[in-house]
């Protein structure tokens, strides 16, 4: 994982570079929003380009310099996706440092109307990092006729990904519910990072339905399983591993199945508790603590980790059960662990 990982970072590297001289070509005064461009992009596990990668080589393809360019088109995506979600959310920190959006403010004029130039910036910086991936897929060096089999999935990735994101801002707030909130998981995050990527480099591949579908049966749990261990970590993992602060989803109130399932258990006294608390924008530790507090005696984080548990262990059965060769297998067996193991 770590060699591609090197590989994937180093074609993302050699491609934005590229496009950042571009851009400074234009005007030097480009150079706040360059800089963002290449924050959002060199940080990341690489795990959405390692499935794709695996897709491909699941469906009997050799190594590939030019897949790995056109599987780290896949991060692009993430990287858009985050850009924009923590513009969405109002996220202060991403990898211990400010979220585009904040870090935007020093690059325009101070005056009333600074805040919203600088949301406009880190908006167009996702919308650039989107165009970015479509561009160093379809040159990455692939025949036509391997991209062309991929094309139309990206249409599909893009759909659900964006209806994900536009779930999660109009159920934020309302009535928590699990399988609102698993819907939210599943579209937002589980497809994009794990099925679609499978899905891609199987196509590009010229993989069969048998095996897309089978990607299906062992993508969708397990990138469920990651984004409900993501939500444990924003809430109780430790902000210098996570590079978050902990009180994001209770300052914005998001329909996640760690507080559904709160909610679900929790008494009418400390519902009323966590009305009081859940979306207010300035909490203090001693009020997250409030709230990790209902959630361990309602039992909450110990049910999501056996949410967890159960969809990977369906998952890596999904593997067993396929007549994949042996090198795919075990590195789609090693990035079940990788994806939902983790500390950060």
């Amino acid at each position: 994982m770590a060699a591609f990982k090197w590989r994937v970072d180093e074609a993302l590297h050699r491609f934005v570079e590229e496009e950042a001289d571009h851009l400074l070509a234009i005007d030097p005064d480009l150079a706040p929003l360059v800089d963002q461009l290449r924050i959002a992009t060199i940080h990341g596990k690489r795990l959405r380009a390692a499935f794709c990668y695996w897709g491909w080589r699941a469906a009997g393809q050799p190594d590939s310099d030019a897949l790995v360019r056109a599987a780290a088109a896949m991060e692009l995506v993430h990287a858009a996706a985050v850009v924009h979600d923590d513009l969405v959310d109002g996220s202060a920190l991403r990898h211990g440092l400010p979220t585009a959006h904040l870090a935007l403010r020093t690059a325009v004029p101070r005056g009333p109307q600074a805040k919203a130039a600088a949301r406009s910036l880190a908006m167009l910086a996702g919308d650039l990092l989107i165009s970015w991936a479509g561009q160093l897929f379809t040159t990455c060096g692939l025949p036509a006729a391997y991209l062309s089999r991929a094309r139309p999935l990206w249409a599909v990735l893009a759909r659900e990904l964006v209806a994900g994101e536009c779930l999660e801002i109009l159920r934020t707030g309302s009535r928590p519910d699990t399988a609102a909130s698993l819907q939210v998981i599943r579209y937002k995050t589980a497809k994009y990072t794990v099925e679609h990527p499978l899905h891609i480099g199987a196509a590009l591949a010229g993989a069969s339905r048998e095996l897309r579908e089978f990607f299906t049966d062992y993508g969708l749990p397990l990138g469920e399983a990651f984004q409900l261990r993501d939500d444990l970590l924003g809430l109780f993992g430790d902000p210098e591993r996570t590079g978050k602060a902990n009180a994001d989803d209770i300052t914005a109130h998001r329909p996640t199945a760690l507080l559904a399932l709160t909610w679900q258990d929790a008494t009418s006294t400390e519902r009323r508790e966590l009305r009081t608390l859940l979306g207010r924008r300035h909490l203090d530790e001693e009020s997250v603590e409030r709230v990790r507090g209902i959630m361990h005696r309602t039992g909450a984080p110990t049910r999501i980790e056996g949410m967890i548990t159960q969809r990977v262990r369906a998952a890596v059965r999904i593997l067993d059960q396929a007549q994949l060769p042996d090198g795919p297998a075990r590195a789609l067996a090693a990035l079940a662990q990788a994806a939902t193991v983790r500390r950060h």
